[in-house]
């Protein structure tokens, strides 16, 4: 999924002509290097394309992104995978990541980057076979696993307690489907429960992440129930929001909670079956018939051993950071990003705030009969009658972007007026990224304008509900001014971004 979003959003946001062009970036970073491709410069944004060719940047992040989505999609249809492709997988997208700026900022980024190092060592060298006999994985490995999903609940649970008071007051949901970044439509109905509920929901959210986490520490049983109820979880996070595969992802380290006696019921029991082979495999092991181990098993341990050390030592800055009072969340102590702190709303905005986009052909912006018509995202809340969408695990990037933008101001937000740029020249690229645009066989917008817009829930069943609307807004003012082609030519040649040009 994370390879797919980089195949069809990566060319509109960092590509030549992107909102952030990552060539750009990448010579940014060369410059301050004092003009080399250094080892500084490979540690402050490790990527191959470094040593790749920028002629034609389009193309090098098409390349990445579907050699990423092959590999990945071979690894995931055959259920066979080695340290070759896993490591492949892992290096591809730590390079997109590295380019990716605020693209590419939020904690599932280097929490997918962390849980495919981990995977590369959980996998055999060469072998590719469901079930690889000579190489078992690990046990310091599943632990490498467990050690992930602690940390992933504990720093998310510790980040609540210590940032915003309502998750002590027992009051954030009261908030939080209302306000999360993009919400779907039973966050709609699950923002009228009762407040008992909402209360309920957050002791329950402080019980999994503060509480549960010790569970992997208190033996097999107790571990067992600590994947069993984490599982639960980010499935109830899945079904209430659309927060890209992150829910996805974090199911993935808990598997690690479990073993083979209570995951054998996942899998057949026909003859020649996995669960079959395992049971011949442990009968000739427990009859003495193990095969002579090679040189290869023991440089196979070695491996593991100074893996184990490496994560022990990469994990000390983030145990620092989980026991200091000024927690940050998702950090990165390293640049390849191979243990890293993670958390989640540590603070819940209270009102939901919306920057929507206007064009208009009136000469005269400032002229009160100019009549300005709106552009849809894909997914954020725009349209009032527009019923909110269910897209996890896929992931709007720019959508989720806006969300932060609508909190903040345009200035912080540079790429935003980038943006109203290439819709008053109707570029193709910035157009894939919405989901309407009003001047679709007409003539371009001589203006676009940003309008501040408090956006909440419409009462089911009440009035607006009544009228198809799942929203009901208020205009809070100007967001950024109005804005034509001409004069953002001075913005554009100061940060040397290409000027749009009408397709």
């Amino acid at each position: 999924v994370a390879f797919l979003v980089a195949y069809h959003q990566n060319k509109q946001l960092i590509g030549e002509k992107g909102l952030l062009p990552c060539k750009l970036y990448l010579q940014n970073v060369k410059k301050y290097f004092k003009g080399k491709i250094n080892l500084d410069a490979l540690s402050y944004a490790p990527t191959i394309i470094w040593f790749l060719d920028w002629s034609d940047m389009d193309s090098v992040l098409d390349y990445l992104s579907v050699a990423g989505l092959a590999t990945s999609a071979f690894v995931l249809i055959t259920g066979c995978a080695n340290m070759v492709l896993m490591a492949v997988l892992w290096v591809l997208y730590l390079s997109l990541v590295n380019v990716g700026q605020i693209w590419y900022s939020f904690g599932w980024e280097s929490q997918l980057l962390e849980t495919g190092f981990l995977a590369i060592f959980l996998c055999p060298l060469w072998t590719l076979s469901p079930l690889p006999c000579s190489t078992p994985p690990s046990s310091i490995v599943i632990w490498g696993f467990r050690w992930l999903i602690f940390r992933i609940m504990l720093g998310a649970g510790l980040i609540k307690i210590r940032g915003d008071r309502c998750w002590r007051e027992l009051t954030c949901m009261d908030y939080h489907y209302e306000t999360q970044p993009v919400p779907n439509p039973i966050a709609y109905f699950m923002h009228r429960s009762p407040g008992w509920f909402h209360q309920f929901e957050t002791l329950f959210n402080h019980f999994i992440e503060l509480v549960v986490p010790f569970f992997v520490f208190l033996g097999r049983r107790m571990c067992v129930v600590h994947g069993a109820l984490q599982i639960l979880f980010q499935v109830l996070l899945i079904i209430s929001g659309n927060l890209s595969f992150l829910n996805w992802l974090t199911i993935v380290p808990s598997i690690a909670c479990f073993d083979d006696l209570s995951l054998g019921f996942l899998f057949s029991s026909r003859r020649g079956g996995v669960k079959d082979r395992v049971v011949q495999m442990q009968a000739s092991r427990a009859a003495g018939e193990q095969p002579p181990l090679g040189y290869g098993c023991y440089i196979r341990k070695v491996v593991n051993v100074s893996f184990g050390l490496l994560i022990a030592y990469l994990s000390v800055p983030v145990v620092l950071n989980l026991l200091s009072s000024r927690q940050v969340m998702n950090t990165s102590f390293n640049p390849l990003r191979i243990v890293n702190t993670y958390g989640a709303f540590g603070s819940i905005t209270k009102e939901r705030t919306e920057v929507i986009l206007q064009g208009t052909s009136s000469p005269d912006p400032n002229d009160p009969a100019a009549v300005w018509e709106e552009y849809d995202f894909k997914c954020k809340p725009g349209d009032l009658k527009r019923r909110p969408c269910f897209i996890t695990p896929y992931h709007y990037r720019l959508d989720w972007l806006m969300w932060f933008a609508a909190f903040q101001t345009y200035e912080q937000n540079e790429w935003i007026i980038h943006l109203a740029g290439k819709l008053l020249a109707q570029e193709e690229e910035a157009l894939s990224l919405m989901a309407t645009n009003p001047f679709a066989g007409k003539a371009p917008p001589r203006w676009i304008r940003g309008e501040h817009f408090k956006y909440k829930f419409s009462r089911p069943g009440g009035t607006h509900a009544s009228e198809g609307k799942w929203w009901i807004r208020k205009r809070i003012g100007p967001y950024f001014p109005p804005v034509n082609l001409q004069g953002l030519k001075k913005f554009y040649e100061d940060r040397n971004w290409p000027y749009p040009v009408r397709d």
